[in-house]
């Protein structure tokens, strides 16, 4: 059995915090559920089991907020987008999810391999924010925050296009059949294409008696 850790640095609270996240974002991408306990996490991150618990009442509650981390807020995305095209902005935050990504491969792919509608109520939940949020992002960066005509159909079909994004991800980084300027491309030419042709064109459909 380890021993306590000898020295514990004392940190404040919210970087505590983040630190036992980023070592159960880890362990919970590189085990099975199962096969990690919160004394691993613990001993990992330094800190007695107990504050694990306090912070996040169980291995579940962190398990949760690993995942949600994961698909709804894991880095500025949409932030300090330049005044530039649609297309550039389109292209500049593609490519800052890819790197996100990239950097958490093995938690992102368990995160997304929950992602089976109705197996899990609260994972459910979580993704279905976590669709919100990158659709929020996607119209920040296609100026159409501000649309009102058709609204709730624009975010449909951006919502839709983010079930594509997971299933490239996976044969990006679990099948290898793409590489990430596969992905890149992929991406923004599939998401272009749904906001200026394939929108539109629905949108007038709907208009047509």
């Amino acid at each position: 059995m380890s021993a306590e850790p000898r020295l514990r640095q004392r940190l404040e609270p919210d970087v505590r915090r983040a630190q036992i996240m980023a070592v159960a974002r880890r362990l919970f991408g590189e085990h099975s559920y199962d096969a990690v306990s919160t004394t691993d996490i613990a001993r990992e991150a330094e800190v007695a089991r107990g504050l694990v618990n306090h912070y996040f009442e169980s291995k579940r509650g962190l398990y949760l907020a690993v995942i949600r981390q994961m698909v709804t807020a894991p880095a500025p995305v949409a932030d300090n987008l330049p005044n530039s095209t649609v297309e550039r902005r389109i292209t500049i935050i593609i490519d800052r999810w890819l790197d996100v990504v990239e950097r958490n491969a093995p938690m992102w792919l368990t995160a997304i391999g929950s992602d089976a509608v109705g197996r899990d109520s609260e994972i459910d939940e979580i993704l279905f924010e976590g669709d919100e949020i990158a659709t929020d992002w996607v119209l920040e960066a296609a100026r159409l925050t501000d649309a009102v005509e058709g609204r709730e159909e624009l975010r449909a079909v951006v919502r839709s296009f983010g079930s594509m994004v997971r299933a490239a991800s996976r044969e990006w980084l679990a099948r290898g059949t793409l590489t990430r300027s596969d992905l890149h491309v992929l991406l923004t030419d599939t998401l272009l294409h749904l906001l200026q042709v394939t929108f539109p064109a629905l949108h007038t459909s709907r208009e047509q008696p």
